[in-house]
């Protein structure tokens, strides 16, 4: 019988919340988490709303990042590492009771945040604050974690790919557990001028709340948000001879690349639906299997209209009996940190056969008309969730989550 790849382990911070309870809590109830920016002044900004962590971060950080250490990191560098220590030791992983060399930690990094808005970067560590794999060299050296550690960069797909990667290490016998995800923020006056140069983010300042939209016929383009999410990958019989929660079973995964645009997708979501239909004939189920869809959903013309001509073409008339969702639209799109948030929300899902909705679907585009959740969440028991990320570059993802059963 094929090796099992089982989740044991999740935990995230987010603009609604500073673990995955806060968060989820937040989500199923239809929280916005996008307020007007105060990591710096963006009043000379055209886009001047982010969905930040909470103020409490600072605080939370501090209690676990010793101060020496916590000066050699970048805020991005320290949510990752918050994210993943509480993820351990809140289940009481003991790593002595495992081989070290087969436990080894993948990140999906962008950057490590060293910009403009970031504070104490001097001579003497701004080497190691922008070592994008110093955020998973921390993780490994708390606990003299000896297995593979490294981080990957595919844009907004990056932690989705790391996910990947630490499957494919258990699945290929290579390892016993891989801590997985990504972390990011790009809230800082360079990047959002970049950002708006392209016409990419939204611009309702007024009432930011309302600003992440994804399938609205009003959407303006998406809301960046900032945070880390951690998912740890076991071995069926790993997770078993500890005694460990399962919370989901990570079926397989797709990769593709476009090869057409730096920047925009292939026209009709004609990419994205090849990563699904990859994703779905590499699990080994049929289309009529996937219970629901968590959707890349940037609130971005492009992007909303492609992906759900992408499921339309990989799911025929069944698309339309498919809840989809973007989370997006309440946590903001976490760049790097997208893919392993909403790998998250997708588990959580199925643990509590609940899908989150899409918030600010006050008028839908009348040439989007899917299912999309709007405004409330919905109770129905899941069995197998998909999860997208689609990324600048061409770089794209899909993820098969399915119900545990022994």
């Amino acid at each position: 019988m094929a090796k099992k790849v089982v989740v044991t382990e999740v935990n995230m911070l987010t603009a609604l919340g500073l673990d995955w309870e806060e968060t989820w809590g937040n989500i199923i109830q239809g929280k916005s988490g996008t307020k007007k920016i105060s990591l710096f002044d963006a009043s000379e900004n055209q886009t001047q709303i982010a969905a930040e962590l909470p103020l409490e971060f600072a605080e939370k950080s501090a209690s676990i990042i010793k101060k020496r250490v916590s000066k050699q990191m970048t805020r991005v560098t320290q949510m990752s590492y918050v994210c993943a220590i509480e993820a351990i030791e809140k289940h009481n992983i003991d790593f002595d009771n495992l081989d070290k060399k087969r436990v080894g930690v993948i990140l999906g990094v962008v950057n490590t945040g060293d910009s403009s808005a970031e504070h104490g970067t001097t001579s003497k560590n701004l080497i190691l604050k922008r070592m994008n794999n110093a955020m998973s060299a921390w993780i490994g050296m708390r606990y003299n974690i000896e297995g593979p550690n490294f981080t990957t960069s595919s844009a907004c797909s990056s932690s989705a790919f790391a996910i990947a990667l630490g499957y494919d290490a258990i699945k290929a016998g290579r390892a016993d557990m891989m801590i997985v995800g990504g972390a990011d923020s790009i809230i800082n006056k360079e990047e959002i001028d970049g950002f708006n140069e392209i016409y990419a983010l939204s611009v309702e300042n007024d009432k930011p709340e309302k600003a992440s939209c994804p399938f609205s016929k009003n959407r303006d383009g998406f809301v960046i948000g900032e945070g880390a999410g951690i998912v740890i990958l076991e071995s069926e019989e790993s997770a078993k001879a500890r005694g460990a929660k399962i919370y989901a079973e990570l079926v397989d995964y797709a990769f593709t690349n476009e090869s057409y645009n730096i920047m925009a997708p292939k026209p009709d979501g004609e990419g994205m639906a090849d990563t699904m239909k990859l994703a779905i004939k590499n699990a080994g189920i049929s289309p009529s299997d996937v219970d629901y869809i968590n959707a890349h959903g940037t609130s971005t013309i492009l992007n909303d209209l492609y992906e759900t001509q992408a499921i339309k073409k990989v799911f025929g008339d069944y698309a339309y009996k498919i809840p989809v969702s973007s989370t997006k639209s309440m946590t903001g799109h976490t760049i790097g940190a997208a893919g392993a948030v909403e790998s998250i929300f997708s588990i959580l899902a199925i643990k509590d056969g609940i899908i989150p909705p899409t918030i600010n679907l006050d008028e839908q585009d009348p040439e989007l008309d899917l299912d999309y959740v709007p405004d409330k969440a919905r109770k129905k028991d899941l069995n197998i969730v998909l999860s997208n990320s689609f990324a600048f570059g061409g770089h794209n993802a899909t993820l098969v989550f399915r119900k545990y059963n022994n």
